[in-house]
């Protein structure tokens, strides 16, 4: 048995406890008021056994039901609401009545109702806790409703201590209690009915799993992000452009999507990754720089000062446009060559050419992963090593910009 089926079945006991030791003393004591509050707890119990049974009935799954029951939770947690303001209606009712009664054993009584609210109090934080833990929204509803008991219990010792003024505060008590049940009532209704038409997840959750995603070097755009709530659990949706057109790559990138956002998204049950390769008209060269002003091809990947960033059309191998990007990390001791790699990874580039090999270094994994070839050259300059690739080059006259942190 789960923690929550456990915490439930708990619920049932306790509001049975409740039932027995509320109806005793409104025998002993002549009260009206708590005995209506006994039978309301009898109510509870009902409440309580529908929420148990929801929560092993949720989880299974069947070829009717292939995405399981998970929506019988909040299916029980609006019943649940429903509840909570007929017993709202029922408090009111015995509340305003007004009809005189001469109470007995009201000491002993008072002790009987503290020791309820002591218990409605206790269990009604364990198990709003636990349902929290569990993202549980039928045990959320649950631990409210016991929690209507404590303020209904709270109602009747107001009564019985204002019987030795000779106060009557039964109507004051009666609408504080229904404004409670009415706010806590009113939210998990909502909530619940959200989740049954199938309402979207909330911005904070998606713009986790969108960050997530595009955190995968290959992921090139999110054409569309959704997701949707089903019980305690989440469903995401997402479609996507990779840069690649190996499929088993691509099967493989899906799949380190998915446990990404299991791990870092609480209750997910499913992530499901639509994905196509990206149809790209260009392609960016990107290639170490001596300094800004020449066309020089620096040896040295990591302490390259500068990197040009070359956009080439595909359909006729001619530049569209160019730029150059300071490096950033020139002056970083350690780890530079995977560093530089991924901020050239965030200027989407498809190839690195430079004059040395990353073959077991750094950088090599780095590109590697981002599905980034490695073109080595011989050439001096930008230009000749463009054209060596059949690329009709444009010298590069813009002046230095993008640093990381304005491209991070």
């Amino acid at each position: 048995m789960e923690k929550g089926e456990k915490v439930a079945a708990l619920a049932v006991g306790i509001n049975l406890v409740l039932f027995g030791i509320k109806y005793i003393f409104s025998t002993l004591s002549g009260s009206i008021a708590l005995k209506a509050d006994a039978f309301h707890s009898l109510s509870d119990v009902v409440a309580s056994s529908t929420v148990f049974v929801g929560l092993i009935i949720a989880k299974r799954k069947t070829k009717s039901f292939p995405y399981g029951l998970y929506k019988v939770e909040n299916l029980v947690s609006v019943g649940v609401a429903l509840a909570i303001f007929y017993a709202g209606y029922e408090i009111v009712m015995e509340a305003t009545k007004g009809i005189a009664v001469e109470l007995k054993n009201i000491w002993l009584t008072i002790a009987s109702v503290l020791c309820i609210i002591a218990i409605t109090y206790g269990y009604s934080r364990y198990a709003t806790k636990v349902g929290t833990e569990i993202n549980s929204p039928s045990l959320i509803a649950d631990a409210k409703h016991i929690g209507v008991d404590m303020f209904s219990s709270a109602m009747v010792l107001v009564v019985l201590l204002s019987s030795f003024a000779g106060i009557n505060l039964d109507k004051i008590s009666a609408f504080i209690i229904v404004v409670i049940i009415a706010w806590s009532g009113g939210k998990i209704l909502i909530d619940g009915i959200r989740v049954l038409l199938d309402a979207s997840l909330d911005y904070k959750t998606l713009s986790i799993a969108e960050k997530l995603i595009l955190a995968e070097p290959q992921v090139m755009e999110i054409r569309h992000l959704m997701g949707r709530n089903s019980g305690r659990y989440k469903f995401i949706e997402a479609d996507i452009f990779l840069k690649t057109h190996d499929l088993d790559k691509a099967h493989f990138i899906a799949n380190q999507i998915e446990v990404n956002i299991k791990r870092q998204i609480k209750n997910v049950d499913r992530v499901l990754i639509y994905y196509e390769p990206s149809k790209k008209e260009n392609f960016i060269y990107a290639i170490p720089l001596t300094d800004a002003n020449r066309h020089g091809i620096s040896r040295h990947f990591g302490e390259a000062p500068y990197f040009g960033l070359i956009t080439v059309r595909i359909k006729d191998n001619k530049v569209i446009d160019q730029k150059i990007v300071e490096n950033p990390f020139t002056q970083i001791e350690r780890g530079k060559g995977i560093l530089v790699a991924e901020f050239l990874n965030k200027h989407q580039i498809d190839v690195i050419i430079t004059k040395e090999s990353f073959e077991g270094k750094g950088p090599y994994y780095v590109f590697s992963n981002a599905a980034v070839d490695n073109l080595l050259t011989e050439e001096e300059t930008v230009d000749k090593a463009l054209e060596s690739l059949g690329i009709l080059f444009l010298k590069i006259e813009s002046t230095p910009q993008d640093s990381l942190e304005n491209t991070s």
